[in-house]
């Protein structure tokens, strides 16, 4: 009876994690370099996973220096794991084009070639719909001053980057492109986001 008890202890405790597993989603963005977006995305509350890599693009498993190149056709994103039962897919929107300049084609500050774009990536139909609504609104209350230029287009493989890129403004707070670049990113979110952030 005890190892009976203990069997259907151990099966409801795996349903359960299957069942957590399987309610959360995925989402893909590129919005310039990645190391700036895993960053704010990290710190969102309801968002699991955050990685840094590549998609979009003509060759398989392209590394930095292919990316860099710009020949290779992938953009810089983040591949997220998120539960919608604490943060939905409008919310993660409405951070993306918060977050970066939606309306500069290839370009996000300094870092320019087609790998910096502007992108979603979307895993659904529903997610299709969502991204491309709230760009047409963008665009209809012209809320940028400019058209967003953001593509939307099918998630395709993703391919993870390299060790070193991976929760990159945590372990390099002090290098310079960390203070200049991302920490104003950071604190804007702190500002705009607050309520959504991780305690």
């Amino acid at each position: 009876m005890k190892y009976l008890s203990i069997i259907v202890l151990m099966v409801l405790s795996l349903s359960t994690a299957n069942a957590q597993q399987e309610k959360l989603q995925k989402a893909t963005f590129g919005m310039g370099c990645f190391w700036c977006s895993e960053a704010i995305f990290q710190r969102l509350d309801g968002v699991s996973a955050v990685k840094s890599g590549f998609e979009g693009g003509v060759i398989a498993n392209p590394s930095y220096e292919d990316v860099c190149t710009g020949t290779t056709g992938h953009a810089e994103v983040i591949e997220l794991t998120y539960d919608p039962t604490k943060i939905s897919y409008d919310e993660l929107l409405e951070v993306f084009w918060k977050s970066h300049d939606p309306t500069t084609l290839n370009r996000q500050g300094a870092d320019v070639g087609t790998q910096y774009r502007s992108v979603v990536f979307y895993h659904s139909p529903e997610q299709k719909t969502a991204a491309e609504h709230y760009k047409v609104e963008l665009n209809k209350t012209n809320a940028l001053g400019k058209p967003v230029v953001t593509e939307i287009t099918k998630a395709v493989p993703f391919y993870v980057a390299e060790n070193y890129h991976q929760n990159y403004f945590n372990k390099n707070a002090n290098q310079p492109y960390c203070r200049l670049v991302i920490l104003p990113k950071m604190e804007k979110l702190e500002k705009v986001f607050k309520a959504k952030l991780k305690h």
